[in-house]
């Protein structure tokens, strides 16, 4: 039977209350498309040679007959597949689904049935599975997100249960998150491993995805009706190019995260961009070589590539021409066979009516023709202006949290906290300022702490004044601060409070946003800036330059995007003041723009600020312009797998009471833009990448 009669057969059942049979047509749904997607592959493979020699005579034969050589090939070739498909599914098991069941799938929205079946028929393992798979791809499905809490609350269910049953689609993104995680902890080989392994496994995705361009049954654009006047080789066009968009799409399609509403830009060049990097570090730099001689092929006058391909050059002692060091060969015939499509594609937008959009960044202006060049050019500036002059759109906050929703918030639960201002005061979504966190006596240990302990340039790479010259910034984890306790150099006591006001913030601002889901520290800092004396006069910069904490701001577009470098997994946001006895130094939240000022915040003792992560909440410091302003920087997530594995070590320590293993390194920074490495790799060689923090 058709994967979507057997899918709406298991609906009917669910709404009738039939469990057992719902799961079971259900279940039976999701195999017969695999199992349809796999006939519909193996019947291109087994297809391949048919029609060769009428192929082979296209290139060899003279005269008229070459469009029935042609037609030939494509005969035979339809034939074969036709032959091939109908051994093993039926003539209705073949035709196309709607696009409603294409987005009920594609969505995962099976597996939103099944957890509620399963549920009924109390298989809470199952159950727990299939709403995981669901909620991977619908992070903001807040109904759903409880019903995973319930389930982990469950007698019998482990967090084992909580399996994404179609992880075998998305495997290059399992590689490429492995990749991120091996960055961040300097791995550097089982970096290079990881993003090598992502590549092929997106070639070979992005392949699979063209392979059923071609043998899945098409609705095509030049279907327009009876009264159209198109003649054969019009049809014969608007079907080569309906095929063309299909695979160029699929660049788009591997590229997009379950979950997101937009692909990673430029997916393949930047996993090369993390492998040679990843390579360099590993010692591999031969394969480093060719991994940028590689990504030279889609960006072939970029300036900082070239920097580091003369620096690995001289590194080899100029052997970069060896058999090792080409580039890949299977990369180079996907670039070439992509922009042989895309000029057939440009040609049949300029001279055809085709829409086509392209899906890489990488496409070199030649390929496009200047007539089309130039009304792009036109749109784009008209663009420009009318979001410069448009109307603000209202923002919405999808970060899970309640604040907003009902107000106050939720709950202070801690005595002599109160509410010092809430979204109204504050002028936005998601924040709130409480005082009382902290008693003077605890401001001034911690204090201590910092004059102790804080380590120049801690978090910055070492670096004493990252975001401006007229300030220093010292800084001291929670970890750094227990080894030192355990070496005598600091107070057990102090230290000690300073990894539990993360955990005291951490349960009022849990409460406060009414966090439907477990939060979990992601990182501590405790970090003084200072201002340099005689260095203040006439100051226009920022202590901190407007930013969001878990995407990249762009101002100009009011976009925000949520992607590598920026800390991702980051929730919720929070800083608590220890003194306020410094000029300048507020906190203030901004619109997209970076430069409507929405509120302002006043440090102070024992002041806490909180706020939600996302777009909504773009913020920077003002210039401290005299004295100097400390105070702890907390982030939390929702995600376990992103907790703060420095304060569990700190535990440790603690539990065990044992000296501290001397270990002073930074957690590795995840490789950025290959196209910045070049000047600072020529003058640290191979050394330790080191991970700038985003203060507060």
């Amino acid at each position: 039977q058709p994967y979507d009669f057997v899918y709406y057969s298991g609906v009917r059942a669910y709404f009738n209350g039939e469990w057992g049979k719902a799961a079971e047509l259900l279940e039976k749904s999701i195999l017969a498309k695999e199992s349809l997607l796999r006939v519909r592959r193996k019947c291109h493979d087994d297809c391949v040679s048919a029609g060769k020699e009428a192929l082979d005579k296209l290139a060899s034969e003279k005269g008229n007959l070459w469009d029935l050589w042609a037609l030939d090939w494509v005969q035979k070739k339809a034939e074969c597949l036709r032959f091939c498909t109908g051994r093993s599914v039926t003539l209705t098991g073949q035709l196309p689904v709607s696009s409603d069941i294409e987005y009920e799938f594609s969505s995962r929205n099976p597996y939103n049935f099944l957890q509620v079946t399963y549920y009924k028929l109390e298989k809470y393992q199952k159950a727990a599975s299939a709403a995981h798979t669901f909620f991977i791809a619908n992070p903001s499905h807040l109904e759903m997100r409880n019903n995973i809490e319930k389930y982990r609350r469950m007698e019998g269910v482990t967090q084992e249960d909580f399996q994404d049953r179609e992880i075998g689609s998305e495997k290059h993104w399992v590689l490429y998150d492995a990749a991120i995680r091996s960055e961040t902890s300097s791995d550097w080989v089982q970096a290079a491993e990881m993003w090598k392994a992502c590549v092929n496994e997106t070639l070979r995705q992005t392949e699979e995805c063209r392979v059923q361009c071609e043998v899945a049954p098409q609705v095509l654009p030049e279907d327009r009706g009876v009264g159209t006047a198109d003649g054969v080789f019009q049809k014969a066009a608007a079907l080569s190019l309906s095929l063309l968009a299909c695979r160029q799409y699929c660049v788009t399609q591997v590229a997009m995260r379950p979950g997101r509403i937009s692909a990673h830009e430029d997916f393949l060049p930047s996993q090369l961009e993390h492998l040679h990097i990843a390579q360099f570090k590993a010692g591999d730099i031969s394969g480093a070589v060719q991994t940028l001689r590689t990504l030279l092929l889609f960006y072939p006058s970029d300036k900082d590539s070239l920097d580091n391909l003369q620096l690995y050059s001289e590194t080899l002692g100029g052997a970069t021409e060896t058999q090792g060091t080409q580039p890949h060969q299977e990369i180079v015939s996907y670039i070439s066979h992509s922009l042989q499509e895309k000029k057939l594609l440009y040609f049949g937008m300029e001279s055809l009516d085709f829409n086509f959009i392209d899906p890489d960044l990488w496409t070199p202006e030649d390929v496009v023709p200047e007539p089309l060049r130039d009304s792009w050019r036109a749109e784009k500036e008209k663009l420009n202006e009318k979001m410069k002059a448009g109307p603000q759109q209202e923002e919405v906050d999808d970060s899970g949290f309640y604040a907003a929703v009902l107000s106050p918030g939720g709950p202070v639960p801690q005595v002599g906290v109160t509410i010092a201002m809430d979204d109204e005061l504050l002028n936005g979504t998601n924040r709130v300022v409480l005082d009382g966190v902290m008693t003077e006596k605890e401001c001034e240990r911690i204090l201590h702490l910092a004059n102790a302990a804080g380590s120049a340039g801690d978090g910055y790479k070492g670096r004493r004044s990252p975001h401006t010259p007229h300030e220093t910034f010292e800084g001291l984890t929670v970890l750094r601060a227990a080894k030192l306790a355990q070496d005598g150099l600091l107070n057990q006591t102090d230290a000690r409070l300073l990894y539990e006001l993360g955990e005291r913030v951490r349960t009022l601002l849990r409460s406060y946003f009414r966090s439907p889901s477990e939060l979990f520290v992601s990182f501590t800092h405790l970090v003084c800036r200072s201002a340099v004396a005689g260095d203040q006069e006439g100051r226009l910069d920022l202590s901190h330059p407007v930013h969001v904490d878990n995407c990249l701001l762009e101002p100009d577009t009011r976009q925000c995007w949520r992607e590598q470098p920026a800390f991702i997994h980051r929730d919720l946001s929070a800083v608590l003041y220890l003194n306020n006895n410094f000029d300048g130094g507020d906190l203030f939240f901004t619109s997209r723009d970076a430069k409507t000022v929405t509120a302002r915040v006043k440090p102070g003792c024992g002041r806490l600020v909180g706020f939600s992560s996302g777009p909504v909440n773009p913020h920077g410091v003002t210039a401290v312009t005299g004295g100097r302003r400390c105070a702890l920087a907390l982030w939390f997530t929702k995600e376990k797998l992103y907790r703060d594995m420095e304060r569990e070590e700190a535990e440790a320590l603690w539990d065990l009471g044992k000296p501290a293993k001397k270990d002073e390194e930074e957690e590795g920074k995840t490789a950025g833009n290959a196209r910045s490495q070049a000047r600072q790799q020529k003058r640290e060689s191979r050394a330790r990448v080191t991970g700038g923090r985003d203060e507060l």
